[in-house]
């Protein structure tokens, strides 16, 4: 997928459809300059507006994706590619998001115990500065265990090692089941069975 083609394509599309950068931004509820990095191919449309996107420019899917008018006969196989392509960047961007999750969760949870360990151990000399550490301490690791569940939740999915139907759980879901590593044990929305289920980055 070649994102200054696609960018250039838009560009022409949008021209052939009467439509300044200003106007088709108006149309789809966003800002000029969204329209005008994909026109010079420095970002992709959202998934969530490339359907209404296309409707305006009177494309599909396949050929913004391509950057160029799709014949027919190649149809199939062109949507095939796309999907492809389009799976492996969900998985990509969904393993920097669960990278980033370890490398800021980590360090800042082994903060947040350092924080309520210096606090017992100034206890006995201020209690004060003690209360102080331990509860700072407490928030914050608070704050990271809801940022790091957020953040699992919202990445990929949960595959049933029963009926392997992938899905996003509930947040109260993910809180509650008992888990190893990002594994956890929940209750299938398809088949109903529990078990341990494993995190996966695409559907």
């Amino acid at each position: 997928m070649n994102q200054e083609k696609t960018g250039k394509f838009i560009a022409a599309c949008r021209k052939e459809n009467g439509y300044t950068q200003a106007a088709l931004a108006e149309k789809l509820g966003i800002t000029d300059r969204a329209i005008s990095k994909w026109e010079t191919g420095k970002s992709m449309p959202d998934a969530s507006i490339m359907l209404e996107l296309c409707e305006l420019l009177k494309i599909n899917v396949n050929e913004l994706l391509m950057g160029e008018h799709v014949a027919m006969e190649n149809y199939k196989e062109i949507a095939e590619q796309n999907l492809i392509e389009l799976r492996k960047q969900e998985e990509q961007a969904n393993r920097r998001l669960l990278r980033a999750e370890y490398l800021l969760i980590i360090p800042t949870v082994a903060a947040a115990l350092a924080m309520i360990v210096s606090g017992g151990f100034v206890a006995a000399t201020n209690i004060v500065i003690a209360i102080i550490l331990i509860a700072l301490g407490a928030a914050v690791l608070i704050i990271a265990i809801v940022n790091g569940l957020m953040i699992e939740h919202n990445v990929g999915y949960y595959e049933c090692p029963e009926c392997r139907k992938r899905y996003i759980p509930s947040m109260k879901a993910v809180v509650l089941a008992p888990h190893y590593g990002s594994t956890r044990k929940m209750r299938c929305p398809y088949c109903e069975k529990r078990g341990y289920h494993k995190k996966v980055l695409t559907k």
